[in-house]
């Protein structure tokens, strides 16, 4: 892998981690130019995983072309520059953490790379070394915004880029006050990460909105229902060679260059993109068809709620039968009354249960299998 053992060369040439995290890969961009213009369009340069939070991972081919799109399409919707600093506290195992390499070795931007996620220690380096640029996780801003008490970010912070997961209303209200200026961004390890992205948020902002597809991709929805959401369906320059296989074969995966997400979305007349959640975890509730992250994003409503996640039981009625599993200091009861006053019938949850966290991975996805063993486990417990 080329580009990766440039950048380990250019980190093992300079003493500079942990005291001095500037990263540099001087011929980079004619790598980056290299790639372009490949012959060898499919030669395999990076194989990363897939988040795994709906099963197994899977190993994802991206080609050097793959890669130098993926930089072109970002940095032409968020311009990062030489002397720019972008803040990376994501797993570089992950596509979303060694993205920012990429983007910020072809633009001779800086990385300041930290190991984990410290919320203190992020917000001190915000001001310590004058990031322009940083990627987070909704999980992560909220923790950020309870240990800063809604103090503004440093000025020199130009773009903060949430995904991974989806920003719940409630979250970004808070972030927007504080002044964060938010770029929602939506991406997976089969795009090379960057797919979608809307900056600055307008006031009337609703979660799941992700803005117009980037430079180079094409996307559209596979069999949309009455209310225009069906499977996502993305192809371009940066969309992956395929999934591993042991001759490193492209293909697999794509269907005439099409790769479907998995993620069920919808786009309204201009090209904006919505994504609802994955398809996987669609649920029917007294003959609805219904999706848990419909229902967690009204409940993040009710005063107290910081996280929550609904899942179900099987139901000899209903089907599916809701469990809201809430994190919070929140009285179930109330919570309870409100559901009926102010959700219907098939998405109010049956029944709630307190619980100290949920089970989220690395990048702040919720892992849906475990939510269903945590309802069996809490299904007799009392309210």
């Amino acid at each position: 892998m080329l580009a990766f053992s440039a950048y380990r060369a250019a980190y093992r040439s300079q003493p500079f981690f942990p005291a001095n995290p500037a990263v540099s890969a001087p011929n980079f961009q004619a790598w980056l130019e290299q790639a372009a213009n490949s012959r060898d369009e499919w030669a395999v340069e990076l194989i990363i995983a897939t988040s795994g939070s709906e099963g197994e991972p899977k190993g994802v081919m991206l080609s050097g072309a793959n890669l130098a799109a993926a930089v072109a399409a970002s940095g032409e919707r968020l311009p990062l520059h030489e002397g720019d600093v972008w803040l990376d506290c994501l797993p570089l195992y992950h596509i979303g953490g060694m993205a920012i390499l990429y983007r910020c070795a072809a633009a001779r931007a800086t990385v300041l790379l930290h190991e984990g996620f410290d919320a203190r220690r992020v917000w001190d380096d915000l001001a310590r070394y004058a990031v322009t640029h940083i990627s987070l996780v909704p999980a992560m801003l909220a923790r950020l915004l309870d240990i800063t008490h809604g103090a503004p970010p440093p000025e020199t912070l130009k773009y903060a880029l949430i995904g991974g997961a989806a920003l719940s209303g409630e979250i970004a209200v808070r972030a927007r006050l504080a002044g964060w200026p938010l770029c929602v961004t939506y991406g997976m390890s089969e795009t090379a990460s960057q797919l979608a992205s809307l900056f600055p948020l307008p006031e009337d902002w609703t979660s799941g909105c992700v803005g117009t597809p980037l430079a180079g991709f094409e996307v559209r929805i596979a069999a949309p229902d009455e209310n225009g959401n069906g499977a996502i369906q993305v192809r371009g320059d940066a969309v992956m060679a395929g999934y591993i296989n042991p001759a490193l074969i492209p293909g697999d995966g794509l269907a005439d260059g099409w790769f479907s997400s998995g993620d069920l979305g919808r786009l309204d007349r201009d090209g904006t993109l919505y994504v609802v959640g994955r398809r996987d975890d669609m649920l029917v509730s007294g003959g609805v068809n219904l999706h848990p992250a419909t229902v967690e994003a009204a409940l993040l409503r009710f005063p107290g709620v910081r996280d929550v996640a609904v899942t179900a039981l099987a139901d000899e009625v209903w089907g599916d039968r809701l469990m809201a599993l809430v994190v919070g200091k929140v009285d179930l009861e109330q919570l309870e009354g409100w559901c009926r006053e102010h959700l219907a019938g098939a998405m109010r949850p049956r029944l709630l249960r307190a619980v100290a966290e949920l089970p989220r991975n690395a990048l702040g996805k919720l892992e849906r299998a475990k939510l269903k063993n945590m309802a069996r486990e809490l299904e007799h417990d009392v309210a």
